[in-house]
């Protein structure tokens, strides 16, 4: 499967956002659903879970979906499977994020260019865990 083809200077700068949906976040701690976030947070990124089926995950208000979180949302990183992103991304796009990331193994074209044509940064087909411990 094909990624992006951003620099590392561009996902470092990426990772100096530090307000964090994630949409999908599980309550399973062995889902990478999980521990990715879990990470990112006790890495000093505040993170906000995205997930219906859940009223906290680790310890966080879990929202039904992005578009009640209130403020603004830098990074919005989605762990659904690729054939359900292009619903997510186009609520995503609605709070302006700065950068929607598409975890490791996902990657849906059309949602990407919906992305791009709305002036966001797009991440795909990239894990934030495995990104973070490579350049810092």
């Amino acid at each position: 499967m094909e990624r992006d083809d951003h620099t590392d200077e561009e996902i470092h700068q990426i990772l100096t956002l530090k307000k964090v949906a994630v949409i999908g976040m599980s309550k399973n701690s062995s889902k990478a659903a999980n521990y990715v976030p879990k990470y990112l947070a006790d890495n000093g990124f505040d993170i906000i879970p995205v997930n219906p089926t859940a009223s906290k995950i680790l310890g966080k208000k879990c929202y039904d979906s992005v578009s009640e979180i209130d403020g603004e949302i830098e990074i919005i990183n989605i762990f659904r499977p690729s054939e359900q992103v292009l619903q997510f991304v186009e609520e995503a796009i609605k709070k302006k994020p700065k950068v929607i990331w598409l975890q490791e193994g996902i990657h849906n074209f059309e949602a990407e260019e919906l992305v791009r044509k709305e002036g966001i940064m797009v991440v795909f087909n990239r894990c934030m865990l495995a990104e973070h411990q490579r350049l810092y």
